[in-house]
């Protein structure tokens, strides 16, 4: 069995700018996302609030399923959000602070 993969979406707002992304530690890369050590998209739109994530099985299956949400219209992936996520809470807050020592 390989390594859980994870396929999210990050927001700078509720209804704002959007960003789907994949990664095999979701901590990590959302510490990231947030600290700007990368540069790129996220940190040129201040993309920092995890409002959608999803465990897979394998990385493969992970790329596959970012790249179908990806190609998907804005209102589709807006739907997916507050299907689960009506508030855009902060889903990282439950697990990012305790890693980042807050």
């Amino acid at each position: 069995m390989s390594d859980p993969a994870y396929v999210y979406i990050l927001a700078n707002r509720p209804h704002g700018t959007l960003y789907c992304g994949v990664t095999n530690d979701l901590t990590r890369r959302i510490i990231e996302h947030r600290s700007g050590t990368i540069p790129g998209f996220t940190a040129k739109y201040h993309i920092h609030t995890l409002v959608w994530f999803i465990a897979g099985e394998s990385i493969v299956a992970a790329i596959e399923l970012e790249k179908k949400i990806k190609n998907r219209p804005r209102v589709w992936k807006i739907a997916l959000i507050e299907a689960d996520n009506p508030d855009w809470r902060d889903l990282s807050l439950d697990f990012v602070n305790a890693a980042d020592g807050r």
